[in-house]
């Protein structure tokens, strides 16, 4: 038997460098996917809430990816596609259940806040001291409110500009975020160096894709109703953010993975074939990934124009 060393010096199959690149881009995307939620799932424990990520994102997300799980086994997809469907709704409800465990902790605390002020204010305090402690002073509600956003606006100067504490903050911020991103890519195309030297990934052949194999009606439905799914889930998110003016509580690295995995998702497929029978086939997933990359930059603009609120909450 030759040495595993050897076996490794001779794949079982020359490749082009489009088969490669295809097969490339499929390992990182599939990388990004299986840490995409770990981020936000990080983020929500260290603030100890869920306030910042919208849960109709999360439940319109969920729908598609349900959808997506019915189409891969009506499709009869290969069995690693359909466990992998299979982890991303199980990934799914682990990061809504923490959002729901954060919502409902939050606001118990918040009830029993209330309920202590309105009654030990009504015990202890002159009517006329209560009703005019604010008058007069603008801004009050924002000075009275938590402790951690006044922390963060005394990090901003008095002319709107983030203090140097803070802009050390941001560059370890995005040193970490740049690492991570490249550690994925790198775990991505190792995965797949060691999948195709050992033999579990080979090229499938373009004419294989294209000879005639006729997916169901059912499963082509299911695959554009995901993505309509994927499409819809990023806007109740994009229009939170607006509102609040704010991406507080939301973890770039997150929406930075969501990109990498679409991009590399996408060139995956195209790499691999331009066909046009080959293409329609794939067009639903095409549009679930490439199109939801659109959303992905405009939330990306809503993190460098509103950050987490800081500077305008300084400039209000």
């Amino acid at each position: 038997m030759p040495s595993f060393a050897a076996f490794l010096q001779s794949p079982p199959l020359t490749l082009t460098a489009h088969e490669a690149l295809s097969g490339v881009f499929g390992s990182i995307s599939l990388a990004s996917w299986i840490f995409l939620l770990v981020p936000q799932l990080v983020e929500n424990y260290k603030q100890g809430s869920a306030d910042g990520i919208s849960l109709a994102f999360l439940t319109v997300w969920f729908i598609g990816d349900i959808t997506n799980l019915i189409g891969a086994i009506w499709a009869g997809l290969v069995p690693t596609v359909i466990a992998l469907a299979v982890y991303f709704c199980f990934a799914d409800l682990i990061l809504i259940s923490q959002c729901l465990y954060y919502n409902l902790l939050n606001a118990r605390k918040a009830r029993r806040r209330s309920t202590r002020s309105t009654f030990g204010e009504a015990a202890e305090e002159p009517l006329l001291g209560r009703r005019d402690s604010n008058i007069g002073l603008p801004g009050s509600h924002r000075r009275t409110s938590s402790g951690a956003s006044g922390r963060r606006r005394d990090s901003v100067t008095r002319n709107g500009l983030p203090s140097i504490e803070e802009e050390e903050g941001g560059h370890k911020e995005a040193i970490k975020n740049a690492l991570s991103i490249v550690g994925v890519c790198m775990i991505g195309a190792a995965g797949w160096a060691i999948a195709w030297k050992t033999g579990v990934w080979q090229p499938t052949p373009v004419e294989e894709d294209n000879g005639g194999v006729e997916v169901a009606l059912g499963a082509q439905i299911l695959g554009y109703a995901s993505a309509i799914c994927y499409l819809g889930a990023r806007i109740p998110q994009i229009i939170k953010n607006q509102r609040d003016r704010s991406c507080e509580g939301l973890s770039l690295l997150f929406f930075m993975l969501s990109l990498l995995g679409n991009a590399t998702y996408g060139a995956g497929i195209l790499f691999h074939s331009v066909e046009k029978e080959y293409f329609l086939i794939n067009l639903p997933w095409l549009i679930g990934s490439l199109g939801t990359m659109v959303e992905d930059a405009t939330i990306f603009i809503q993190f460098r124009v509103f950050g987490n609120g800081e500077q305008s909450s300084a400039i209000a």
